[in-house]
């Protein structure tokens, strides 16, 4: 039977309303709790599951799995590796593309659940606002499980609080600029398929920001999502 009550468990008990996240902790307390539900999910018949349980399956499988990568590996300062002081982007596509799971036959990575299992198959821009690779530009990690019922409310919210979160997303009226969190510029075209600009996809959300605003984009902190 799909349950998502232990992952909801998990995520009330070590993550905080503003989604940092208590690793130490969830370390020490509940690690084998994590992997055993992960264990319990690897028997799910994903293909049989109606459209809403199918979206909350993938989302929370991605969000539980890259904690895990976190736990694993914890302490850490970042999932982007650094060489002599530098950014190693091939030590985080190599993170990111590595198999991590193994689900009725298939071997998934992160990135393939993101592109293959959610992006190709729901095609909602909204699951950037939802899923979170552990580092402080991302979406905050929600302290509940995505749930069948209420998962297209849940991807609203998430959306709203993304894009009326300064530190992502801010307009200046001034210099008719808006500011975007990274996440827009590698994922535009998941955006223009469902709205004509990135400001135009914006100002649904943000009716201060003019969908002619000339768009930029804002510095990505890869800095672990940790609550100190």
């Amino acid at each position: 039977m799909l349950t998502f009550a232990p992952w909801d468990f998990m995520l009330q008990a070590y993550v905080d309303d503003q989604g940092l996240v208590n690793y130490s902790r969830w370390q020490q307390e509940s690690m084998t709790l994590l992997t055993d539900w992960l264990s319990e999910l690897q028997t799910v018949a994903v293909a049989d599951l109606p459209p809403e349980e199918h979206l909350a399956f993938w989302l929370n499988l991605y969000n539980a799995l890259m904690v895990q990568e976190v736990l694993w590996r914890y302490p850490i300062a970042s999932i982007r590796p650094r060489i002599l002081g530098l950014p190693n982007w091939l030590g985080l596509l190599a993170f990111l593309s590595r198999p991590v799971y193994q689900l009725q036959g298939e071997t998934l990575s992160l990135n393939r659940i993101e592109h293959h299992k959610l992006r190709a198959i729901f095609g909602d821009p909204r699951i950037h606002f939802a899923l979170v690779c552990a580092s402080l530009g991302c979406p905050i990690l929600r302290n509940e499980a995505y749930l069948p019922a209420i998962v297209e409310a849940q991807l609203d919210t998430d959306a709203q609080r993304f894009l009326n979160n300064p530190d992502k997303v801010r307009y200046d009226a001034e210099q008719n600029i808006l500011y975007c969190s990274k996440i827009f510029q590698w994922y535009q075209g998941d955006f223009l398929k469902v709205a004509p600009s990135i400001a135009t996809y914006v100002a649904q959300y943000n009716p201060q920001v003019p969908k002619t605003a000339t768009v930029r984009y804002l510095p990505y902190d890869w800095s672990l999502n940790r609550r100190v």
